[in-house]
């Protein structure tokens, strides 16, 4: 498989916190890598520095096999990041908050319309896309901060819990959706507290603890080869804390 994003020996540290300690890992083309770690594991910062927010110290980061420093605009354009807080206007209506955002990556005119008429669908809020955010479910705000980041049609989507505090029926929306843009070509990262959701979409899954990753692979062949019979197990077995600790 083509390696989408290689992370090497990645370092961050926050005065005397090492938050990351030489993370390395891969990301192929078309899967969805789910992300697990303990609380203070250093999920959030990985997350951050390649969704390009935050600055790495030290380490190599490639995406499509170019580096940061000279692809910067290239790389932003194929990204799509689904923060863990919600990030939308609350008083301009759904489709003008889409429209916003695609707009941010030069879709204009026409491309524009047919973007944003594209993600409402997808989300399944085409019946609610003249209505303000403020009046919307949490679940519904998530589905339009998916709706957002999914416009321009990135090459990578990066989320963040982005289930958390909705309610079942916009949890299993939002993880159908994730399927279909996977089959749409999309490859996708996902961090989560939510062991059933990485069991349920991610083709592999990598455990970070400590800001390194102590292991790396497919969900069966990781049980097989700790002889657990639960994620959840596995996950205690490796970093001795539940994943909400």
């Amino acid at each position: 498989m083509k390696k989408i994003i290689e992370v090497k020996n990645l370092k961050k540290s926050y005065k005397n916190n090492k938050a990351l300690d030489g993370l390395d890992f891969d990301l192929y083309e078309g899967e969805i890598l789910g992300i697990l770690g303990p609380n203070g594991a250093g999920k959030s910062t990985t997350i951050n520095i390649l969704s390009t927010i935050l600055k790495k110290d030290e380490g190599e980061i490639t995406y499509f096999g170019m580096s940061t420093e000279k692809n910067l605009k290239y790389i932003k354009a194929n990204l799509g990041v689904v923060p863990q807080d919600i990030a939308l206007y609350e008083d301009i209506t759904a489709y003008k908050n889409i429209e916003f955002f695609a707009s941010l990556y030069g879709l204009k005119k026409q491309n524009l319309k047919d973007a944003v008429e594209y993600a409402l669908k997808f989300v399944g809020l085409e019946d609610r896309k003249n209505d303000l955010p403020k009046h919307y479910s949490g679940g519904m705000k998530r589905r339009l901060n998916i709706a957002c980041s999914i416009a321009h049609k990135p090459k990578i989507l990066i989320l963040d819990e982005p289930t958390v505090g909705i309610d079942p029926q916009s949890r299993n929306h939002i993880l159908t959706s994730l399927r279909e843009l996977q089959k749409e070509g999309t490859t996708i990262i996902y961090t989560t507290h939510y062991m059933d959701e990485i069991e349920e979409i991610a083709d592999r899954v990598i455990i970070v603890d400590k800001g390194k990753k102590i292991e790396d692979g497919k969900i069966g062949e990781l049980l097989t080869k700790y002889d657990e019979t639960s994620l959840e197990d596995l996950f205690l077995n490796l970093t001795g804390r539940s994943l909400r600790d």
